[in-house]
């Protein structure tokens, strides 16, 4: 995935209620249940399906390096749709959606103005409808670009111009070099 992606992912992961499975032989009964067969879970996982059948009868309890990490991404796709997309909603509606990032930012604006890029950390609350926007974007695989333009234009109006309240004149902010990002709902 990418960079936002993954911030956006981890934010929604955090309003879950319970634990995804950690052992493997649980994650791929896991899987195995919610693809309703073994034969859908190997071929997802690229994996042979009497591998599958192994670990669903706990005979193979230590899977490789590279066949773990996807298998704890397959699970905490699909873990507790219900929840996960409540807690989308709610951001989206009532909560907005809370930036963390350290990145350089610059603006371009009028001239004779101090716009010059620099390092900043910013932890900004945005309000609802960027949230729903970022959701709705990542949804509809967006890229990593468009959703650093949304960012982008909602730390411009919440940051820059404090919701319209200054820097009228502001035209377009460069959101780049990021060093650290982290979404929270």
């Amino acid at each position: 995935m990418s960079l936002f992606g993954d911030s956006l992912e981890a934010a929604v992961q955090k309003a879950f209620t319970r634990p995804a499975p950690k052992s493997a032989p649980a994650q791929m009964r896991y899987l195995v249940k919610q693809l309703k067969g073994t034969k859908a879970v190997a071929q997802m996982l690229r994996i042979s399906q009497r591998t599958v059948e192994r670990y669903v009868k706990d005979q193979i309890k230590k899977p490789r390096t590279d066949l773990a990490a996807r298998l704890e991404r397959e699970v905490k796709a699909r873990w507790q749709p219900q929840i996960r997309a409540k807690a989308r909603q709610q951001a989206a509606t009532t909560g907005g959606i809370v930036i963390d990032t350290r990145a350089r930012l610059g603006y371009t604006a009028p001239i004779g103005t101090t716009d010059q890029d620099r390092i900043r950390h910013l932890t900004v609350a945005l309000p609802p409808h960027y949230a729903a926007r970022l959701f709705n974007a990542q949804e509809g695989g967006a890229t990593e670009q468009q959703l650093n333009e949304i960012a982008a234009e909602a730390l411009k109006e919440v940051y820059f111009q404090d919701n319209g309240r200054r820097a009228g004149s502001l035209e377009e902010v460069r959101f780049t070099d990021i060093e650290h990002l982290e979404f929270d709902l």
